[in-house]
């Protein structure tokens, strides 16, 4: 996991109560075989299946049961985030310019600052405003030492003391701009390194009331980035809990909305289905798994959810409800989908190019790098609405002959002919169809790769790349890595409510009420999980 580039200096002071942000938190393959591509592609259920009846009658539920609901799902879905998303980070709330709450802000604040600056400003000052805003600040420079920083604490407590700062108010001996001066340089103290330079400027600020804007301002920054610490701190610890955690959490929730597995059983059943047929059997790699044997009428659960979890990365988001237990996650893998998308034609150009020209030129590394690099870029923008692939394509053939030209020249081999050009350029666009043979071929082996990294769980060596995607491979694992860490944590999490209905599908349908039995949805031994071959360490 990345670490926080804003994480406090913990020499004096780090860390903070995680209370304060709470409230911010919670507002955070063909292959071999066209059969499997085509079928993982399609992900169409049956009518049969789509008109399958509730698993039980729906109920009235009350306000309350709602609200509870609600609140579970939302710490489950904070909790996962945590712990999923190296890269979570806590961000200041910045309301837009024209919106209502804004300017009801801003108009709050502009009185109470005004009012402050009226205060000051009589003969002799009144200064109530003023010590309420120490108080504040005070509080909030307490809040981010810990138990042990005694002598920060002292410090704070005998200069910030409400009642001798009052009495000093009282008989007109009250320094304001002496107060002002400690609390710059306790800020100084008890900052993350990247707020330095924002507390250094508050020196420069010699009017009170700006300054008071500007030290609250500072001091919002600094609680944002003492939750971020905290974030990371109970991250580790955090892990250890949060599979036990969300499975707790998802079982209450499925205790009270019973058929908050339907989709889950559909798309179990579904890669069942699929695997039984043999023609799909025999187009997955050897380590994923197909039946166990031919007595078996069923494909082994590791090997159906391994195929189901294929099936994410080609799902029509817009037509079909996505399963329940990976909800959370849906986002990540339409990301994933997209990057994969992106990824096979820029694999089909690259090998269409490299395939067109001369034998020498794939074999010069920067030429090949160069080359990957332009297209990525012009492919920048494949996840806007106002993308159009083939104009894309077109600019890429037409920058990609330019390339192979220029380097066929450089290397004095014979330049591209002009029927050469036309054919590669004719060849690169094509690609835009999903049709295309050479984009289903590396369409194909991405997802042949992608199953057989699933399935090899933590044997060494990891598996090789597949011939022509050898251009993107640094890519291609990248996004294994991604999608194969989110896959086994969702494992580690919902593996027993996947068992008992991928059971309950071997057995026949059966009661299907026992899918929402409690005591069938125990809690995997650890055997159990080293049996499925599910990662236990950091996702």
């Amino acid at each position: 996991m990345s670490e926080n580039p804003d994480k406090p200096n913990t020499n004096e002071a780090g860390e903070s109560k995680s209370s304060d942000s709470e409230q911010g938190l919670e507002d955070a393959v063909e292959g071999s075989d066209e059969a499997l591509q085509k079928n993982i592609k399609s992900g169409s259920p049956s009518t049969q299946r789509m008109q399958r009846p509730h698993s039980s009658p729906p109920r009235f539920v009350t306000v309350e049961e709602l609200l509870d609901t609600a609140k579970g799902v939302a710490n489950m879905a904070l909790a996962h985030e945590i712990v999923v998303n190296g890269d979570f980070r806590i961000k200041p709330v910045e309301l837009p310019e024209d919106s209502l709450e804004k300017r009801v802000k801003d108009i709050v604040h502009k009185a109470f600052w005004d009012c402050l600056s009226v205060q000051l400003s009589e003969d002799p000052p009144t200064y109530d405003h003023a010590i309420k805003l120490v108080g504040e600040i005070k509080e909030t420079l307490l809040s981010f030492l810990l138990p042990g920083h005694s002598r920060l604490r002292n410090q704070i407590m005998e200069v910030l003391d409400l009642d001798l700062i009052k009495q000093e108010a009282e008989n007109g001996a009250l320094d304001i701009s002496k107060l002002a001066e400690f609390i710059i340089g306790m800020m100084g103290t008890v900052c993350a390194p990247a707020r330095d330079e924002e507390v250094k400027k508050l020196k420069d600020i010699k009017e009170i009331v700006p300054l008071f804007r500007a030290i609250f301002s500072v001091l919002d920054l600094m609680k944002v980035d003492m939750a971020n610490f905290a974030v990371t701190s109970i991250r580790p610890h955090l892990m250890q809990q949060s599979v036990e955690y969300e499975r707790k959490k998802f079982q209450q929730l499925l205790e009270k909305q019973p058929n908050s597995l339907d989709f889950v059983t559909q798309w179990l059943e579904e890669a069942a289905d699929d695997l039984m047929n043999q023609k799909y059997k025999n187009a997955l790699p050897a380590e994923g798994g197909a039946a166990d044997s031919g007595d078996s009428p069923m494909p082994n659960p590791v090997a159906v959810q391994n195929y189901a979890y294929l099936k994410l990365l080609k799902w029509d988001h817009l037509q079909r409800p996505f399963p329940e237990t990976v909800l959370m996650d849906q986002a990540r893998f339409q990301e994933l989908q997209l990057q994969l998308e992106q990824l096979t034609i820029l694999g089909a150009v690259l090998l269409v190019t490299f395939s067109m020209a001369a034998p020498g030129i794939s074999s010069q590394a920067d030429f090949a790098e160069k080359l990957k690099t332009i297209v990525k870029i012009l492919l920048t923008d494949a996840h806007l609405p106002s993308f159009h692939l083939k104009d894309a394509l077109t600019t890429i053939g037409e920058k990609v002959c330019l390339e192979v030209s220029g380097c066929l020249a450089l290397c004095g081999l014979t330049p591209f002919t002009t029927e050469k050009e036309t054919v590669l350029k004719g060849q690169i666009q094509a690609v835009a169809s999903p049709d295309d043979p050479i984009r289903r071929i590396i369409d194909s082996r991405i997802l042949i790769f992608l199953e057989s990294y699933l399935a090899s769980g933590h044997q060494k060596p990891l598996p090789t790349v597949p011939g022509g995607l050898g251009p993107v491979q640094k890519e291609l694992e990248e996004v294994a890595v991604k999608f194969v860490r989110l896959v086994n944590y969702n494992k580690m999490v919902f593996s027993p409510y996947y068992d008992a209905i991928l059971n309950r599908a071997q057995a026949g349908e059966g009661q299907r009420e026992e899918t929402q039995n409690p005591s069938m949805l125990q809690a995997p031994s650890c055997q159990h999980r080293a049996r499925r071959g599910v990662r236990t360490h950091e996702p």
